[in-house]
């Protein structure tokens, strides 16, 4: 492998993680976290830990998107006006709030766990 290569593929992982951490305020970073960190899954030439961590990248933000998905589902109560005077609305919603601190807290703590890792160059598992 040459060192070009190295440099871009590791710049490749660098942006992911960028965008992984972009992910806690939108999702459409997240997806292209995946896409940039897709990309040095399928080659070949990389090397173990980057792919390792590439890998990493790719499991955390899936993971993140579903909770982030189930997330909202607890605040579809909330688009009903009639239905905001009933108590389980507001217990709903409460519910949401909590399901959604917990997605974010989940990537916060996959992306320090993979950048600390990424500045050592050794794989995240």
């Amino acid at each position: 492998m040459t060192t070009d290569n190295l440099s871009k593929y590791r710049r490749y992982v660098a942006i992911s993680y960028v965008f992984m951490f972009l992910a806690l305020f939108t999702v459409v970073s997240g997806i292209l976290a995946y896409w940039f960190a897709r990309k040095v899954t399928q080659l070949d030439s990389a090397e173990v830990w980057m792919q390792s961590q590439a890998l990493w990248v790719m499991r955390a933000v899936t993971i993140y998107l579903i909770m982030a998905c189930f997330a909202a589902l607890w605040f579809i109560p909330l688009f009903f006006y009639y239905w905001d005077t009933y108590l389980w609305v507001t217990g709903c919603t409460v519910a949401g709030v909590v399901f959604s601190c917990i997605a974010i807290l989940y990537l916060l703590n996959a992306w320090i766990k993979g950048i600390t890792k990424f500045f050592k160059n050794k794989a995240v598992f």
